[in-house]
């Protein structure tokens, strides 16, 4: 188990020089709301600050978990990002690092994930780390899923960990899976940080220090199990509709591989409906064609219960989400024209010949398929011993 070291828990900056003040902070919007006199308490600037003061928490412990790893037996590989790095460009299908820096893992034209830090143990743990001064962390429990999935998807020979390093006062953290260490520091404030960006005059900064320890890696050095994103995503489209007697292989879907998978992309993609059927289940608007495809995907709640969904995408960069809550009220969402969602659902659809259309009746009996399997397998323990 990591042990967190007094220096980061205190916030002692003694031993990082000036490093903090040689990072690109996103600051251009805080800085015209200063120059505008905006007043500190306004929702606006506070909103901004946090946003900064977030930067700059995850660049502090940044530089001292490098500290950290390069004194601790433990850890034998640390990964580099920022101006530590030599290597800028982000490289498809593998780790690398972004154009802002970051430790990313990415498709030809999409980020997959984005990881704040990453380590690797002599006990053949690697660890991806994650920072935030965000004090309700059921957002970020959400994210770790996703992360854990893809990490042991192209990394089958590691156990996959998680560090969480969080601010005194959050709450919601027991709800953290067991593979995740938590770790908590005083209050921080990025006060000072801002100060010298205001008036950078204010102070001669000493040269960005660098570690010359060993343990030091580039992202794109670490060998990792080839994954291909979409290609995946089709077959296992494929795969779920390919069984001889019945309209989805729950079997398949089950499989712990399957669900993996499942953790990594959320959803799955089933097949599609027309809109006639769809007017069985979803309120529409009418703003489509008669022609028009309704996407159906199998979708994995944060607590594992995997429901129907359903996506209609009018225009390339045209999506929209149709879920339902659990008093069975539905919700319309439209999705980010350039996130991943979009990309899939296009790919997805141009892949699906008719035999992938469904009818009302086939998805109320996956709904039900899907729902008895959920309870079953989540059936309060009766035994009083």
């Amino acid at each position: 188990m990591l042990k967190i070291s007094q220096d980061i828990r205190n916030l002692d900056e003694g031993n990082i020089s000036d490093n903090l003040l040689h990072y690109d902070y996103n600051v251009k919007h805080l800085m015209s709301l200063i120059a505008k006199g905006i007043e500190e308490d306004d929702p606006q600037y506070l909103s901004s600050y946090r946003s900064f003061e977030g930067e700059v928490y995850e660049n502090y412990l940044y530089e001292k978990l490098i500290r950290y790893a390069e004194e601790n037996d433990e850890i034998e590989k640390f990964i580099l990002k920022g101006f530590h790095q030599n290597k800028d460009k982000s490289f498809p299908n593998t780790l690398s690092i972004s154009e802002k820096q970051q430790i990313v893992y990415r498709t030809k034209s999409r980020e997959i994930s984005e990881f704040d830090a990453m380590f690797i143990t002599r006990n053949n743990e690697l660890y991806f780390v994650e920072m935030t001064l965000v004090k309700n962390v059921l957002k970020l429990r959400k994210r770790l899923r996703k992360k854990k999935a893809l990490l042991e998807i192209i990394f089958p020979n590691y156990e996959i960990k998680a560090l969480i390093i969080l601010n005194d006062g959050a709450t919601g953290t027991k709800q953290f899976p067991a593979y995740c260490t938590v770790w908590f520091t005083k209050e921080y404030s990025s006060m000072n940080i801002l100060e010298y960006i205001k008036n950078p005059n204010i102070k001669k900064i000493a040269p960005k220090q660098k570690s010359k320890s060993k343990k030091m890696i580039e992202a794109n050095t670490l060998k990792l199990h080839y994954f291909r994103y979409y290609n995946t995503m089709s077959w296992i489209t494929k795969t779920l509709r390919a069984h001889k007697k019945y309209v989805l292989d729950i079997s398949f879907l089950m499989n712990m591989s399957t669900q993996r998978y499942h953790g990594l992309y959320n959803k799955f993609y089933i097949g599609f409906i027309s809109i006639q059927e769809a007017k069985k289940t979803l309120t529409l608007d009418g703003n489509y064609k008669e022609d028009q495809r309704v996407v159906v995907a199998i979708e994995k709640k944060y607590t594992d219960e995997i429901v129907i969904t359903y996506y209609i995408q009018y225009t390339r960069k045209n999506l929209y989400y149709y879920s339902f809550t659990e008093n069975n009220k539905q919700v319309v969402e439209k999705k980010d024209p350039f996130g991943i969602t979009v990309t899939e659902v296009f790919h997805i659809n141009k892949m699906m010949d008719e035999s992938y259309e469904l009818k009302y009746t086939q998805i109320k009996v996956i709904k039900k398929l899907l729902k008895d399997r959920y309870l079953r397998e989540n059936k309060p323990n009766t035994n009083p011993n």
